[in-house]
């Protein structure tokens, strides 16, 4: 990058000039350095932010400057009097390194790839959003940065409720704010199908509806006569290029969508479409209930993996992901124990327990994506009849799963429910929330995880790629409620995925959060104001 010329210098720089920039954003930089003597650039709307010619992701992270900093995108040349400077070169092997370097020269940014100028972008951002006018005083500092680990995730249930197209675009905004980089897209349940297979045409038509609702909370089945349904239906799913348009979207923000079709449970929308597939033949509806059905898929049914492989082809034709996240969680064995041809598979295979054959459709399917140059992901179950070298594992019930996996020298994502489940409530008080599954997880615990277990060997340890929250929408049944569930509690996530532990400091993220929490209310974004 060429330097700024000495008129712009007089026009950008102020001496000793006060200014409420402190660089104390979330989540917080590795190091902060602030030069003494109250020097300032003047970031004003309307100056430049130049770019390496010639590169689109540059040019784009130009445009996202233009939209947060109010500044002009300008290919560099030898004339750039631009006020600001992105570029690439930054010697870190962490991608999402970045410097940002404000001083007489003006305003440097320098990242180890594209993504880290992305995020030293959103530094600045939150960094000015308690300033006002368009002319920003920015104290001379040198910030180095870059995230502890290299996923981390986000994830959206769309199966139980159906989430409009606009809503998912704002929450990949809200993701990108937070430093995440991976959303985990769950798009299929026993309550709904979401996902369009165009070989299947039926199959998203008819199973992404569902008539009505179960009123209030229920454990297990439904008492009959006894049960309330709202006479809301409850229907859409996501054609292809609405899919392949949100990966794009998220994609320039840095972020890797990361779909999810449940299997070999959590199947009862599919099987109301096809109940050959199941193990009774049906018939099958859309489930209108929560909880966990005995229904699953056949497992000693041919046309259950020839179904699968169908889906799936088409999934991977349009989420390009490396991660292919497959479920594998609370799929009962009762059917199969009372299944002729699911104990005739077990015979066939030489099985001696029904888990097995969950195994055997996870190997075939892994060995199908695997050809596709795809890798399976799935909730710590999978872990039960053993599971490949490259598999990667979602620790969800609790750590336990997690650490086993890590000692395998399996891949994994810390999701403990009692940390990352942000669809239990967030106070004490229920009555003063809207419905939700139940559970108590305030902001405070949330930020006090900590995904590399103690009991971890430092080698072991390397195979903890990062950690998750999850947002189940049983009882979430809109964007607003969406978004109160998971602000603030995502800031003290992503602070638990950015920063390192000798950093975290709960007393003074709360200090910080309010400057977040004005930009919420900036964007509309609704979020639980109260704090435990």
């Amino acid at each position: 990058m060429k330097r700024l010329s000495t008129f712009l210098m007089a026009a950008a720089v102020v001496i000793a000039a006060h200014s409420n920039v402190t660089y104390q954003v979330i989540p917080l930089p590795n190091s902060i350095n602030m030069e003494p003597g109250g020097n300032v650039v003047l970031l004003v709307r309307g100056q430049g932010v130049a770019y390496p010619a010639e590169n689109e992701k540059m040019l784009r992270n130009a445009q996202f400057a233009q939209e947060y900093l109010g500044v002009i995108p300008e290919a560099d040349s030898k004339k750039s009097k631009a006020v600001m400077q992105i570029s690439l070169g930054l010697q870190n092997p962490n991608p999402d390194a970045y410097t940002i370097t404000v001083n007489k020269k003006g305003i440097s940014i320098q990242g180890a790839s594209e993504s880290g100028v992305f995020y030293a972008i959103q530094t600045l951002r939150k960094s000015i959003e308690g300033e006002k006018g368009d002319t920003i005083r920015l104290p001379y500092v040198t910030i180095t940065d870059e995230p502890r680990f290299g996923y981390r995730g986000t994830m959206l249930d769309c199966a139980r409720h159906f989430f409009p197209i606009e809503f998912i675009r704002k929450y990949i905004d809200i993701l990108a704010l937070h430093g995440v980089n991976k959303f985990h897209w769950h798009l299929t349940d026993d309550q709904g199908w979401r996902f369009e297979v165009k070989s299947l045409p039926e199959l998203a038509k008819k199973a992404g509806y569902r008539p009505h609702t179960i009123i209030g909370k229920n454990v297990g089945l439904w008492d009959g006569a006894n049960t309330l349904f709202d006479d809301t239906p409850e229907e859409g799913y996501y054609t292809q290029n609405q899919i392949k348009a949100i990966v794009e979207y998220a994609a320039e923000r840095y972020i890797t969508v990361i779909p999810e079709i449940d299997l070999p449970g959590h199947m009862v929308a599919a099987l109301s479409v096809y109940p050959e597939l199941g193990c009774t033949g049906g018939p099958y509806s859309v489930w209108c209930q929560w909880g966990i059905s005995d229904d699953v898929l056949c497992a000693g049914n041919p046309k259950t993996l020839e179904f699968l492989k169908k889906v799936y082809t088409e999934l991977c034709d349009v989420f390009p992901s490396k991660f292919i996240h497959i479920g594998g969680d609370e799929s009962p064995r009762r059917r199969w124990q009372q299944c002729p041809k699911c104990q005739a598979k077990m015979k066939e295979l030489d099985l001696k327990k029904e888990a097995e054959l969950q195994t055997y459709i996870n190997k075939e399917m892994e060995r199908f994506l695997a050809e596709k140059g795809r890798e399976i992901i799935g909730w710590d179950e999978t872990l039960e009849g053993g599971l490949s070298e490259n598999a990667s594992v979602m620790s969800w019930r609790g750590y336990k799963g997690g650490i086993e996996a890590a000692r395998q020298h399996h891949r994994v994502i810390m999701t403990p429910t009692n940390n990352c489940y942000i669809d239990y409530y967030q106070l004490k008080d229920q009555n003063k929330q809207p419905l939700a599954i139940g559970g108590y997880l305030p902001l405070s615990k949330v930020y006090s995880m900590e995904p590399v277990p103690a009991e971890l060997t430092e080698e072991e340890s390397k195979f903890i790629l990062g950690a998750q929250c999850n947002l189940w929408t049983e009882y979430v049944v809109s964007p607003d409620h969406a978004m109160y569930m998971l602000m603030p509690r995502l800031a003290a996530m992503c602070e638990v995925q950015w920063t390192q532990p000798k950093a975290k400091d709960y007393e003074n993220f709360c200090k910080r959060l309010p400057l977040l929490q004005q930009m919420y209310r900036r964007l509309g974004y609704k979020y639980c104001t109260a704090i435990e």
